[in-house]
């Protein structure tokens, strides 16, 4: 597997810019900060088929009917800062996703452990059996 950052995705992309939400005045009403970048994972030409297959199943929830990966942006004030935020975003992403998962080894707890365990139980059930009422 290539690593990513030795591969460009640039030219995949698709940018759209549109009105931002929230609070700006009027910098909110004129300008397009907003930024929404599409990229088809199903289309590229630069992932090979495994890892096609990969990013569908794990980032199924996060596609399109289509296919496409949706990522946006507008919590800068420039378009070109959204821009680079979203690019940011689109490779963590895809790295998290390709990253494959250690298995988990099982190992036994330790006897130190075990016997802190039972002196804190040992300690509890002290705890509770002196607010009992005596026996008459």
């Amino acid at each position: 597997m290539l690593s990513l950052e030795t591969r460009c995705f640039d030219t995949e992309f698709n940018f759209a810019s549109s009105r931002s939400g929230g609070a700006g005045g009027q910098n909110v009403n004129k300008v397009s900060t907003k930024v929404e970048l599409r990229f088809s994972i199903a289309n590229s030409k630069i992932l090979t088929d495994e890892e096609k297959t990969l990013l569908i199943q794990k980032l199924a929830n996060k596609l399109t009917l289509e296919g496409e990966l949706i990522i946006v942006s507008q919590v800068e004030r420039s378009q070109l800062g959204n821009k680079e935020r979203c690019i940011q975003k689109f490779y963590q992403i895809i790295t998290k996703a390709l990253t494959p998962v250690k298995k988990r080894i099982r190992t036994k707890p330790s006897r130190a452990s075990k016997e802190k365990r039972i002196s804190d139980k040992k300690a509890h059930s002290d705890k509770k059996d002196m607010r009992r009422k005596p026996l008459a």
